[in-house]
């Protein structure tokens, strides 16, 4: 009678050659050395955010001005033939006050060129009527005729002779005077490298804080584009003691903001 008797098991095991299982575990190593190395050459970045604010003095100015003429006033819906006539003559006094105020800007030393008579324009001038109890009284409506003139001054110096021409004239409104710059690319120019050299400033600051080189311009991004807007007049009267003393008008300053980011990369 046989017996079967079962051995014990043995784990599988392949054998690699000698000079196979080198040659991997070398490439192994070299593997997980060249991670770090890798890493390292990660780029190392300083960005910097910069504004700038530029004050100028203004160089123009634009006033801005009106004369009008009005029919007289009559009860809504209750129109006459005498309307045309009473329309024609308020323009005719119309005309005529604009030429002379034209002409006296001229005499004041305004070149020609500098003053623009607006288109006219007519509307309808509505005039409440005052309420007496129960009895309420239609509105009266007049016809206005209107013409704006503005004016350009190169020679801020000028601007109180010419104010003085126009309240002489009998203007009916004066909307202000609004300052600005004759050339406002050049000083928008200027604000946007003035945030740039605050920007490289800062820039070697931080660099020479941690002790580190700063390398070439990664990248540059305005974050306020330099905007110029007209700065409206601000007028001080003299004071009332100071007998034959003429108004001031200060321009003042206008200021151009500007921002900018600014990337570099470090030196190793």
């Amino acid at each position: 009678m046989i017996r079967y008797r079962p051995t014990a098991a043995r784990p599988f095991t392949r054998r690699l050659p000698h000079t196979l299982g080198l040659g991997a575990v070398g490439l192994l190593a070299s593997l997980g050395l060249a991670t770090p190395a890798l890493a390292d050459k990660s780029p190392h970045e300083l960005r910097v955010q910069a504004n700038a604010t530029l004050s100028v003095a203004p160089d123009t100015a634009t006033l801005d001005a009106r004369l009008w003429e009005r029919t007289p006033a009559q009860a809504q819906g209750s129109e006459t033939s005498g309307d045309a006539a009473a329309l024609k003559q308020a323009r005719e006094r119309l005309e005529q006050r604009t030429g002379e105020l034209i002409r006296t800007l001229e005499k004041a030393g305004i070149p020609r060129d500098a003053i623009r008579a607006g288109s006219l324009s007519v509307r309808p001038d509505y005039i409440a009527s005052p309420q007496r109890g129960d009895d309420a009284q239609p509105p009266q409506v007049r016809t206005q005729l209107e013409r704006p003139i503005t004016l350009t001054l190169d020679d801020l110096d000028r601007l109180p002779r010419v104010l003085d021409a126009l309240t002489t004239a009998g203007v009916d409104a004066l909307d202000g005077v609004t300052y600005g710059l004759k050339d406002s690319d050049a000083a928008d120019d200027r604000a946007l490298a003035q945030a740039l050299e605050r920007a490289r400033d800062k820039a070697k600051l931080m660099a020479k804080t941690l002790d580190v080189d700063l390398g070439d311009v990664i990248s540059v991004e305005e974050t306020t584009a330099p905007s110029f807007k007209p700065q409206m007049m601000t007028m001080r009267a003299a004071a009332e003691n100071s007998a034959g003393s003429a108004p001031e008008y200060r321009s003042g300053e206008i200021d151009i903001d500007a921002g900018v980011n600014v990337t570099w990369s470090i030196d190793d």
